[in-house]
């Protein structure tokens, strides 16, 4: 993987980080309007600059318990290149922590065993002082029935 400028986030004790290059702006956590009979992770539609955004629960994603948004509660929206288009997305995180570069040969590939996510939409591991940044591959992180549940939500509420 290519080094950088990430976004890092904790979710709990666990730090990950998404590329710069995604964020298109990070917001104070809003409650969002529910969406009957979506899947677990989908939190519902948040408002983003007059367009319907889908936020998804990374907890939930992830397998990780749920908690009760707080005052560090940070929402990352996101534009997720999927299929050759732009995918509005909006990652709950609890809390934002910095912005860090981290060069080419500080990440180390994603480890096969001994982690609690699939693999495949992580992107590597960067060592910082006691603990691993976790780089996500961001479009990875949704499959593609997920995504194309996730753009029919959103022109749905347009």
């Amino acid at each position: 993987m290519q080094g950088g400028d990430f976004v890092t986030l904790a979710l709990g004790r666990e730090v990950f980080a998404v590329p710069v290059a995604y964020v298109r702006e990070i917001l104070d956590y809003r409650a969002p309007f529910k969406i009957p009979e979506g899947p677990d992770y989908l939190l519902g539609l948040i408002d983003v600059r007059g367009r319907g955004t889908p936020m998804i629960d990374l907890r939930t994603k992830l397998g990780l318990p749920s908690t009760t948004p707080d005052g560090a509660t940070r929402i990352l929206v996101l534009d997720v290149p999927v299929g050759g288009r732009l995918l509005g997305l909006g990652l709950v995180a609890d809390r934002v922590i910095e912005v860090a570069s981290f060069a080419a040969t500080d990440i180390e590939g994603a480890p096969e065993i001994g982690v609690l996510w699939r693999s495949d939409y992580i992107a590597g591991v960067v060592r910082r002082e006691n603990e691993f940044v976790v780089l996500f591959d961001v479009p990875k992180l949704l499959t593609s029935s997920e995504t194309s549940l996730l753009e029919n939500v959103r022109h749905d509420a347009a």
